[in-house]
């Protein structure tokens, strides 16, 4: 895993903050979009999501995989680069209002405490492809879950294919 000792970098805020962030977006009527992932190489494919997920809401929310989790998830070797230059990398993407790191390989917990307006998934999955407790999590905070398309070519797991044997162009 790539990982570098920079000065404090914006990135992820501390769920109770960001929790309490999102009670004033409350009061203030704002609708709270929320989706989550590894974004491991944030590349086209992620900022296409991204984008298409804030139009579901006045704010934007990303709920990101700990380095723990996304091994657990994807395997040795993985994450490519580590929690923090993976939030701060979001942090810069201009749709983005707020992130936190969870360390489970699911975010149910999360989803209930947090109980965002509308979940967004990537559209390669359906309802029944969502984790049960997930699914029970965003059924008893009321969100409405919204699938997005996926734009075509792009995955971590191509890219990191495409650069372990490259092709000529």
């Amino acid at each position: 895993m790539f990982a570098v000792n920079l000065p404090a970098l914006p990135g992820a805020t501390p769920f109770s903050e960001l929790c309490s962030e999102r009670e004033r977006w409350r009061r203030e009527g704002r609708r709270i979009v929320l989706t989550n992932g590894c974004f491991d190489l944030l590349h086209s494919g992620h900022i296409f999501l991204l984008q298409q997920a804030a139009r579901f809401g006045d704010r934007l929310v990303v709920a990101l995989n700990s380095d723990d989790s996304v091994r657990t998830l994807k395997g040795p070797g993985r994450p490519i680069l580590s929690q923090e230059l993976r939030a701060y990398a979001l942090h810069s993407v201009r749709w983005v209002d707020g992130l936190f790191i969870f360390d489970g390989t699911r975010a149910d917990r999360e989803i209930r405490a947090f109980a965002p307006d509308v979940y967004v998934r990537a559209r390669d999955r359906t309802v029944s492809d969502l984790d049960s407790k997930e699914l029970r999590a965003l059924r008893a905070v009321g969100a409405r879950i919204e699938f997005v398309s996926l734009l075509a070519g792009f995955s971590t797991t191509s890219l990191l294919e495409r650069i372990r044997q490259p092709q000529s162009i």
